[in-house]
């Protein structure tokens, strides 16, 4: 037994070892953005030349930067709330056992996610070109919700697989109308599903940058396709200052999705 029990530690102890050498691979390339985004040269360099807040300052001066983060939260917040709308009357009426073709249906519904986003991006032109929809807001908005309804059809789904509808059926028997079921008892065991979902849209929206190379013009120039702008032109160190805005955006979602899962685990 005492052999047994040390060999258990060693194999506790190397798997610790292991998972930390993998999480410093993967973190690696995105945490050595954060020390470069505050060098003071003129050029990607390394090791920093001094500690500067140049490019910061840079970035939050330029017009062109204020321009593409405007138009990142306001074609994001546009998009998820129509991704969540929809996404969340797909979840419901997939979600019915009696409802027809739902093998079929679940599928094209998240196909956005599965299809390579360049094959996306060129069905989406050549829908929208007819239809006037490139070059405009209301175009990038509508092809942004069809990358982020997916998601939220994935995570409201899956909250409906525990979701009891003996409620629903108990709340409509002492004569709530279907508006107030939903209002009172489904979307509050829910919302978790719902809110996952709608940041993981706002996510994608925020982080695509190929089908806004398609879809928009300049005055639809969003955060990444600033930032390709940049290195296709020139390399602009202020990109790095602009990564570690994102790496910190990043984390603080991580933070939400973890708190919302608690939240759904408690109930």
């Amino acid at each position: 037994m005492p052999n047994v029990t040390l060999t258990e530690k060693i194999a506790a102890r190397a798997a610790r070892w292991f998972a930390a050498l993998v999480i410093i691979f993967l973190m690696a390339p995105i945490l050595v953005i954060i020390p470069l985004s505050f060098n003071s040269g003129s050029y990607f360099s390394y090791p920093m030349e001094g500690f500067s807040l140049r490019w910061y300052e840079a970035v939050f001066s330029a017009g062109d930067w204020r321009l593409a983060f405007g138009n990142s939260l306001v074609i994001g917040i546009a998009s998820t709330l129509l991704s969540t709308v929809l996404g969340t009357l797909a979840a419901l009426g997939l979600s019915r056992p009696e409802f027809p073709f739902r093998a079929v249906i679940m599928p094209l519904l998240i196909s956005p996610m599965i299809i390579p986003i360049v094959v996306v991006a060129v069905g989406l032109y050549l829908v929208f070109a007819p239809l006037g929809l490139i070059d405009n807001y209301l175009g990038v908005i509508l092809a942004h919700t069809a990358l982020g309804t997916p998601f939220v059809v994935i995570t409201v789904t899956a909250t409906l697989l525990s979701f009891d509808r003996s409620l629903t059926r108990a709340a409509a028997s002492l004569g709530a109308n279907p508006w107030t079921v939903f209002r009172r008892v489904t979307l509050p065991l829910i919302t978790p599903g719902v809110a996952t979902g709608s940041i993981f849209a706002f996510a994608t929206s925020f982080d695509e940058v190929i089908v806004i190379l398609f879809i928009g013009g300049a005055e639809q120039r969003t955060v990444p396709r600033q930032m390709w702008n940049g290195i296709r032109d020139r390399i602009d160190p202020s990109i790095l200052a602009v990564a570690t805005l994102l790496i910190v955006f990043a984390i603080a979602l991580f933070i939400t999705l973890n708190r919302l899962r608690a939240r759904a685990e408690r109930t």
